[in-house]
């Protein structure tokens, strides 16, 4: 039935056929050929689903034109980059097999650095502790002896004993050398802590 109708509109007196129909049996038709058949013989329409031809830009470089009709998007790549490409060895075949006897064998002589690094810290713990414990019992003799005298006996604070520590350290430093050093990274420290406290506006300007 289908085949039959189709032939009798692509036919000659298809046009003159159409003229003569009422509007209600045109619509039947249209039903039930299709729109897109009924078009190409009435009125000689041929409608070509090509693919959509891609604008060229001159310059790969420049960004590409739009039509002012359609709106642009929110986020739209204009200029093309080139991203960095990381790679981490863990995950990549190109690192080769992870194997726990080779891994083990390769670093073990971290265990020694790292038992090297504990003991020289217990060690430079154990000689400031012992400094201090001095420190302090020389202070308490000069209480006693102050005391024996007739003087008040005075105690000293967690802050006073900080302040005597950090003159200490200071003194060290300076023997060494590398009290500049220390300085320098702790005016930095501060001025991060400075710039941290400040408003947003402030740091803007």
């Amino acid at each position: 039935m289908y085949c039959s109708v189709t032939q009798a509109i692509h036919s000659r007196s298809s046009h003159v056929e159409l003229s003569t129909m009422s509007f209600e049996d045109i619509m039947k038709l249209q039903n039930k050929v299709g729109r897109k058949v009924y078009n190409e013989v009435a009125y000689g329409e041929k409608t070509e689903a090509g693919p959509a031809k891609k604008k060229k830009r001159l310059n790969k470089n420049r960004p590409m034109e739009i039509s002012s009709k359609k709106p642009a998007p929110f986020l739209r790549q204009v200029v093309p980059v080139k991203k960095k490409l990381l790679r981490d060895p863990r995950f990549d075949n190109l690192s080769g097999e992870f194997k726990p006897e080779i891994f083990e064998k390769t670093y073990s002589f971290l265990n020694d650095v790292k038992q090297k690094e504990k003991m020289v810290n217990q060690e430079s713990a154990q000689e400031s502790k012992a400094r201090r414990r001095e420190k302090e019992l020389e202070f308490k003799k000069k209480q006693r002896q102050l005391v024996e005298q007739g003087h008040r006996p005075f105690f000293l604070k967690k802050s006073d004993k900080r302040k005597l520590e950090l003159a200490e350290k200071y003194s060290d430093l300076k023997k060494s050398g590398k009290l500049e050093n220390f300085l320098k990274k702790k005016r930095k420290r501060n001025a991060v802590k400075d710039r941290k406290k400040l408003p947003f506006t402030l740091k803007v300007q």
